[in-house]
């Protein structure tokens, strides 16, 4: 039991120490901007049919499961303003952050560790590179852009498969669906989905890089480093959507 705790205790200490490394470099030239761009098209360019088709079912499945409950108090009516507060505030940038901690967190944390089983890591230190710097800071960055700018997209094609939903069963306009919906969406909706998008984007890629960057040699090293970057991930989103949800009421 002394082992495992004290083992948690160096485990944080190496965490802070990361995490203190990470904000050092990221204000300390030369900054990598076209590994961030090339990062930022890996995470976002390559995630979108993915991210499209997750989006559609979302906004068509959650329509469909809310009519029933509604038609009971006769309040159909309702729908574009309920699928827009849900897909808009929670929705969308859970459903982006869970698919981004499968798809780029296991992707990061794989590659990171096979270039340190190859020692790829140890050569650009040796060549004059700052591999910190080029590796970890530029796919956390990338990560905490595209994350929010996925999160609108998906948003987006939510409400499109919602509509759709919609129409299947109701005569109802493009124009009047997307009026009730901006109707219904304010201000802190909108904060609230930045603030989570965000949130979830610098955890996904935090945590990936550091699984990654720190995963043990061996060819079982990568393969234990991509499953544990996806589990960290989604299991830190949850725990920061709890958090974010609890603020977000308290100032709401």
């Amino acid at each position: 039991m002394v082992k495992k705790f004290k083992a948690l205790l160096l485990e944080l200490a190496n965490l802070h120490r990361f995490l203190m490394r990470f904000f050092r470099e990221l204000v300390s030239p030369p900054y990598e901007f076209k590994e961030i761009m090339r990062q930022c098209y890996e995470i976002g360019w390559k995630s979108f049919p993915l991210i499209s088709l997750t989006g559609f079912i979302v906004g068509f499945v959650f329509t469909k499961q809310s009519r029933p409950s509604l038609e009971e108090f006769g309040a159909t009516s309702w729908l574009p303003a309920l699928i827009s507060i849900a897909i808009v505030r929670a929705l969308a940038p859970l459903v982006t952050a869970l698919i981004a901690s499968g798809k780029v967190g296991s992707q990061i944390g794989a590659e990171l560790s096979s270039m340190n089983v190859t020692e790829q890591i140890d050569a650009m230190e040796v060549s004059g590179t700052n591999p910190f710097k080029f590796l970890i800071v530029s796919r956390v960055i990338a990560t905490t852009i595209m994350i929010p700018i996925l999160c609108f997209y998906v948003s987006g094609i939510g409400l499109m498969g919602g509509y759709l939903s919609i129409i299947s069963n109701d005569d109802l306009s493009l124009l009047s669906f997307f009026t009730q919906v901006f109707n219904a969406i304010e201000y802190i909706d909108l904060a609230a989905m930045v603030i989570r998008a965000i949130v979830f984007g610098f955890t996904i890629g935090f945590a990936s890089c550091y699984i990654g960057y720190n995963s043990s040699k061996g060819t079982e090293g990568v393969g234990r480093a991509a499953n544990s970057a996806v589990v960290a991930s989604m299991f830190l989103v949850f725990i920061e959507e709890i958090l974010i949800v609890q603020l977000l009421s308290f100032f709401g």
